[in-house]
């Protein structure tokens, strides 16, 4: 009998031992080191290229400014677990949790506009609004917003999220609405790194230690020169704590909507006025220390 026991103990040492040497994961994502070339989808150059908008398995692009599902697809895979809480503070039209749901994550959006909020709650279910996916209507750069994000945090069983997307407005590239609080109504770019601070700020202090961070973002002309916006958004993020991981250029040829309709003005702009047209936009990576 007691031969017997050692036998089953054994066999279950064993296994314990088979099952830790098949599987190594990193502390932020699910990929299994031990068979990383299974995983060739996975983006880890700084040159992002995807000839066409993903159209399927809810998303959609009616809604002008709203960045790529590809890339929080990528960014999902990369840089967070399963039943993760994605934490996005310009949700706009709601890609971030779209995805999530899509890659069983969960998500917390804020979104500045009442009826965006509402327009875009009605793409989940009830009871995904319940259970992974929450929209909270306010100023992203708000107190307010911060203690909304925590409470539906502490709700939703966790001290602060394990992943944050920052998606700004381009300064005032595209006018989002007419609210004071809204990023493309700055009445200067540097007001606007001021305010997108604040938000920052916020997404720091929610943001689990140790875990990432993504800024989406473009640069904009404006009297005549390059505003860097990028770059100096991500001097922002850096004076807040955050590492710089990595800079990742995509190319944005295809992605836009009706862009053909003025591609030769445009042509016709940046040969009389000095400048380049702008085919790329950023996907910046942070890390919170």
């Amino acid at each position: 009998m007691a031969r017997t026991n050692l036998k089953v103990v054994k066999q279950q040492a064993d296994l314990k031992l088979v099952d830790a040497n098949a599987v190594k994961t990193t502390a932020y994502n699910d990929i299994n080191l031990k068979q990383w070339r299974n995983y060739s989808h996975v983006k880890t150059d700084t040159l992002w290229e995807f000839p066409s908008r993903l159209k399927e398995h809810g998303h959609s692009n009616e809604y002008h400014g709203n960045y790529i599902p590809q890339i929080a697809q990528q960014l999902y895979e990369r840089y967070t677990k399963r039943r993760d809480v994605v934490l996005d503070l310009f949700f706009g039209s709601g890609t971030s949790g779209i995805e999530a749901i899509n890659m069983n994550r969960r998500c917390i959006g804020v979104e500045l506009k009442d009826e965006l909020a509402e327009l875009v709650s009605q793409k989940f279910t009830p009871k995904q609004l319940v259970t992974d996916v929450n929209i909270i209507c306010g100023d992203s750069a708000s107190e307010l917003a911060k203690e909304k994000v925590k409470a539906r945090l502490e709700i939703m069983g966790e001290k602060q999220a394990q992943f944050l997307i920052l998606h700004p407005p381009y300064d005032d590239i595209i006018k989002f609405s007419d609210k004071k609080e809204d990023l493309s109504n700055c009445s200067s770019t540097e007001e606007f790194y001021d305010l997108f601070e604040k938000v920052a700020k916020n997404g720091y202090d929610l943001l689990e230690k140790g875990r990432f961070a993504a800024l989406i973002i473009g640069d904009s002309y404006k009297n005549s020169e390059i505003q860097p916006l990028g770059f100096r958004c991500m001097e922002r993020m850096n004076r807040l704590g955050f590492v710089t991981k990595a800079i990742i250029v995509k190319d944005i040829q295809g992605n836009e909507r009706a862009k053909g309709k003025t591609a030769n003005l445009w042509r016709y702009r940046a040969l009389a006025g000095g400048f380049n047209i702008f085919n790329h936009e950023y996907v910046m990576i942070f890390q919170k220390v």
